[in-house]
Parts: structure tokens; C-alpha cells; sequence
């Protein structure tokens, strides 16, 4: 089968290549208030911090970080946040409420406002709306907003267009990868997608990219990316799948479709004895997992590899479709048999293209690579106060 395919590149040439100063153009400045700065907060700020100047030369807008802050401290400055900012925030962070952002904001008269959650809280999702109502666009690596209910969804997605405000939120599916805006460009041109299909979860992809190669325990494999960072601390957060379901929800609402998490037929991976122990006994156990997998892998076709997918099918012309989080067998020379690492892909099937689907494919986790796409989506915000 042919396909379209679309490698990731992780960088931001394409958006200031080739597009010195212009004289006779305005130069604006952004505003930029950043909440949650671990990884790929603290990620985000240095990518910033770094290339700032060369975007001000080559793009003609500024970037000031007025705001740094975790669910503790608040770190303001109206020039501009520098690379001290760890200390600082460590000896000059103060206690505040999220009015305090809003207060300095104004008492400054700062404008083109742009509020970033690179936090996994779910309540800083209530603070939403009071940032686009307060003048901010929004930019989000945080997953939660997009999948709760889908009253919630619609509300606030028509209170973000009432306002003529930004809410950006790329990273949400495949960290770095162009997923999102490719969906949603394929859908408001009126193009049929009729089903999208990937391995949405770096973490999965590694583990089993890696058991379907190599004469290895899963348990070892397992061990081995808790070692690298690829898990989460618990990393049946990863094996659940849950996390897999929210990126193909997120997928679906971008084709309004009205679907709930809970309709979502999700396959857990974990055993049922190993659901609900404390994570240092899951740890101790995790060799009981062997079993299940050699076995699944050694009664695959020949020439086959496991694969944990995410599939959106059914006619997506109705209100809902059929989301199925599920482990699977391919051939290894198929396109998802023949990824590697921890990249994630995805196939988009339209009926343009019918049986030649568009395939994105790429590094789908690490902080670098989801501060990365947050940049983007900065730059693209940019791009639009700019047109």
C-alpha cells in the first residue's frame, strides 16, 4: 500500500526561515505567562530563552515571559523573565491566585496576553475561561480540558470563539508531531476522513517495538524504560491505555463527533491481579507479565509484531464513531510493523486518498520534543496577530 507520509522534524525552521526583518512591518510583542515549569516547562522556557532574539530579528515580534509559576509560587516581571529564573523563583516566587497574573497583566498594560498550561492538574483547567475572558489566547500541553465531557468541550471551545481568542493545544495527541492541525485542516476543507489509525503512546511503542525484535523478557524491556524516564512513575499509567484513549478522543472531537471517555473499549494490559497492588509491589511482580506476552508474541502469524493501537472507524459523518484502544498483530513490513524506538505514528484514512492513507510519523514523547510543539504553537499564534 502506498502512503503519503510526513516525517517530523523537530526544529523551528519552518517557521523563520528565510524571512528577514522588514522594515516597514510593526513589531509586536507577546506577552507570554507560563504555569508548571518541571520538565518540559523548564524545557519550554530555555527553548525560548534561547531563540528569542532570532526570532525578534527574523520574524519581527518579540517574546517576553512576564509569568513563571507552579501550583506554589508566582515569578512576575513585566521586562522580562531571564535565565536566572530558577533561582529567582526559588528566593522571589510569592504565594498568589491566579487574579495576581491578571492584575499585573493589566496594571502594565501588557497586550497580546498568551497563558500556557504545562501543568497535568485538573483543576487548573477552571482557570480556562477566566484567562480568555481576561484577554489571554491559550496554549495547553494538558490533555484534560479536551476530554472531559463533551458539554464541557462544546462551552468552553464557544466561549474561546465569542472571544475571538487562541486555544492551541498540538501537543495534546502526538507531543511534537503536526497531527492536530493536519485533522482539523483535512476537516474544515471538507475532506471525508473515514478512519484514523496509530500508535499514539511513545512509551508502548518502545516496549513493544523492542519485544517484537528482540529475544528479550517483557518484564526487562519494562525495566529498562522505567530506567530511561520513558514511564510514568506508576508505569501501569501507562499500560492502562487510558492515556491512549484520551489522544483518540481529542482525535474524534476534532471531527465533531460528540463521543464520551467511558465509550471508549479500551484493552487494559495490565493483569487483573496486578491492578490494584501499591506501585513498589507492581514493581516486585512485574515478571508475571512474561508469560502473557511470549505467549501472545510466539502465536502471532510468522513475520508479525505486536502493536498497541489507537483506531477511530464507523461512519464519523453520524455523531459518534467507534474509538477501540487495542493490542494487535501486524505484518513486520507493514507500516506500523515497521516502526522503531519510541516513535509514534499515525494513519489518516479520507476518501480522497481511500486505501493510501496519510502517515505522520515521529519522536511521540520527551520533554524537549512537547516543549518543542508548544513553541510551535506560540509561533503560530504569532503568526496569526501578525496577518
Amino acid at each position: 500500500m502506498e502512503t503519503l507520509q510526513i516525517k517530523a522534524t523537530n526544529n523551528l525552521k519552518p517557521f523563520f526561515l528565510n524571512t528577514k526583518n522588514q522594515n516597514n512591518s510593526q513589531k509586536i510583542t507577546l506577552n507570554i505567562a507560563i504555569f508548571g515549569h518541571g520538565v518540559v516547562g523548564s524545557a519550554l522556557i530555555n527553548q525560548i530563552l534561547k531563540v528569542a532574539a532570532t526570532i525578534e530579528e527574523r520574524k519581527n515580534f518579540k517574546l517576553v515571559i512576564f509569568a513563571i509559576a507552579n501550583s506554589k509560587k508566582l515569578l512576575l516581571n513585566a521586562n522580562g523573565i531571564q535565565e536566572n529564573w530558577k533561582s529567582e523563583i526559588a528566593d522571589l516566587g510569592q504565594k498568589y491566585s491566579i487574579t495576581d497574573v491578571f492584575s499585573f497583566a493589566k496594571a502594565h498594560k501588557l497586550s497580546n496576553l498568551i497563558a500556557i498550561d504545562n501543568t497535568a492538574s485538573d483543576s487548573f483547567i477552571d482557570n480556562y475561561i477566566p484567562f480568555i475572558q481576561n484577554d489571554f489566547d491559550l496554549i495547553s500541553s494538558n490533555k484534560i480540558a479536551n476530554t472531559k465531557s463533551y458539554t464541557f468541550y462544546k462551552n468552553f471551545h464557544e466561549i474561546v470563539a465569542k472571544h475571538k481568542k487562541e486555544y492551541r493545544y498540538e501537543t495534546n495527541v502526538g507531543a511534537g508531531l503536526p497531527i492536530i492541525d493536519t485533522i482539523k485542516l483535512l476537516h474544515l476543507s471538507g475532506e471525508n476522513i473515514t478512519k484514523i489509525r496509530g500508535v499514539f503512546s511513545g512509551t508502548l511503542s518502545y516496549l513493544f517495538n523492542i519485544f517484537s525484535a528482540e529475544d528479550k523478557p517483557f518484564s526487562e524491556i519494562l525495566k529498562e524504560a522505567i530506567a530511561n524516564g520513558f514511564t510514568e512513575p506508576d508505569p501501569r499509567d501507562d499500560l492502562n491505555g487510558k492515556d491512549v484513549g484520551r489522544k483518540l478522543l481529542i482525535l474524534a472531537r476534532e471531527l465533531d463527533l460528540q463521543n464520551e471517555f467511558d465509550e471508549i473499549s479500551i484493552q487494559n494490559l495490565i493483569p487483573e491481579q496486578l491492578m490494584n497492588i501499591e506501585t513498589a509491589a507492581f514493581l516486585e511482580r512485574i515478571t508475571e507479565l512474561d508469560a502473557i506476552y511470549e505467549n501472545l508474541k510466539m502465536n502471532q502469524k510468522k513475520n508479525h509484531a505486536l502493536r498497541y493501537i489507537g483506531e477511530l472507524s464507523g461512519d464519523l459523518q453520524q455523531e459518534k464513531g467507534d474509538l477501540i484502544v487495542k493490542l494487535i498483530s501486524v505484518p513486520k513490513k507493514s507500516v506500523l510493523g515497521n516502526l522503531q524506538g519510541a516513535d509514534a505514528l499515525f494513519e489518516i484514512y479520507t476518501e480522497s486518498y481511500q486505501d493510501r492513507p496519510i502517515v505522520i510519523q515521529g519522536a511521540g514523547a520527551g520533554a524537549s520534543v512537547t516543549a518543542r510543539g508548544v513553541f510551535g504553537d506560540i509561533l503560530r499564534i504569532a503568526d496569526k496577530k501578525k496577518a
